[in-house]
């Protein structure tokens, strides 16, 4: 299956931020939201810049200490963005977000910020998946009896 098929179940939505956005503002934004990352756009909402998640503002307290919440998030956030398609295969994107030890991906098609998707997302879409097989399995033996 693809990336397509997360995004039709979980939808496009995607939430973002700006470089200069306060990583105090990020925060209470990944708190009130209960997410993990948000995806920083350049001001015309055309280009993704980087991403800025959890793990950097940890990162960041670590070198700036107190001084972080005031700082932009251009200061700590990833880049470059390791992103996917929606035409790729789920196995082939759970590979690349192991690989690079990342937790969340865009998804861009066409130039274009078309959604997100978690570790989250897919060991569920892959969970439901083997729920799906085993039912057939079952289904089988019990017909076949």
């Amino acid at each position: 299956m693809t990336v397509a098929a997360i995004l039709k179940v979980k939808g496009s939505h995607v939430e973002t931020t700006s470089p200069g956005t306060t990583l105090y503002s990020v925060a209470w934004e990944l708190k009130v939201k209960n997410i993990g990352a948000l995806v920083v756009m350049s001001e015309d909402g055309a280009t993704i810049l980087g991403m800025i998640s959890e793990r950097d503002l940890v990162r960041g307290l670590s070198e700036h200490g107190a001084q972080l919440q005031a700082l932009p998030v251009s200061k700590v956030m990833t880049t470059p963005v390791l992103t996917c398609t929606p035409e790729e295969r789920v196995t082939a994107v759970m590979v690349r977000l192991t690989r690079h030890r990342v937790r969340h991906l865009p998804v861009v098609d066409g130039g274009r910020l078309a959604g997100i998707i978690s570790i989250g997302d897919v060991v569920k879409y892959r969970l439901d998946e083997l729920e799906l097989e085993a039912n057939v399995l079952r289904e089988t033996l019990i017909v076949s009896h």
